[in-house]
């Protein structure tokens, strides 16, 4: 079987969890039109990938029989609408108390998000904290690159921003992205290029403060 094929058979085995509840091989075996044998190989490759749990079912008659359900990973496969629903809640919030209510949310968040990550920034120098900070963004799915350029210079390149939705409509979250990056690496930093304005990437550059 090509892999194409093998990945579009696990999507299919993942849609029949998501709808049907749990099931057993012979119950998906039946179903797809494929052996109980090849079944089994999409459930362990599935299994590795942290996207399936097995439980023991005892049955009226014959032996007890496993049946596999959605692991919570595999829930981050379907589609969402968690994007609009925040920008909905956004523009609500709005038009009933004003742009400065959006500012203070915004400013909120960027507060939590620097009280829970400068302890990584402690005692470290300007580049093991941007090589810090880069791990926090990509554990943020940012997709971040970075690179030195001369002497107290770095290249700060994000490739993809989970909230650019949000971004498009309130300037504030870039805004306020901009101010942690500030705060957090305690260095200048500039934003060249922007996602949410028709960039590429969102593109920094951090130096020292002088």
């Amino acid at each position: 079987m090509n892999a194409a094929l093998e990945t579009s058979t696990r999507k299919v085995i993942l849609s029949m969890l998501k709808t049907q509840g749990p099931l057993s091989v012979h119950d998906m075996s039946k179903q797809l039109g494929i052996t109980e044998m090849a079944v089994r190989r999409h459930i362990h490759a599935l299994e590795k990938d942290n996207l399936l749990e097995t439980k023991l079912v005892r049955q009226a008659m014959g032996r007890p029989t496993n049946v596999y359900t959605l692991a919570p990973l595999a829930d981050e496969l379907f589609p969402k609408k968690y994007m609009q629903l925040t920008i909905d809640l956004l523009d609500e919030l709005l038009e009933g108390e004003g742009n400065e209510k959006i500012d203070r949310l915004f400013e909120g968040r960027q507060d939590k998000l620097q009280a829970r990550y400068a302890s990584r920034m402690q005692d470290k120098s300007l580049e093991e904290r941007v090589a810090e900070l880069a791990l926090i963004q990509n554990e943020n799915g940012y997709m971040v690159d970075w690179s030195q350029v001369e002497e107290g210079e770095f290249v700060f390149s994000e490739h993809n921003c989970p909230i650019t939705q949000v971004a498009n409509v309130f300037q504030q979250a870039c805004r306020c992205e901009l101010a942690l990056f500030q705060n957090l690496l305690d260095a200048s930093v500039e934003r060249t290029e922007c996602l949410a304005k028709g960039g590429n990437k969102c593109l920094y550059i951090i130096s020292q403060n002088k």
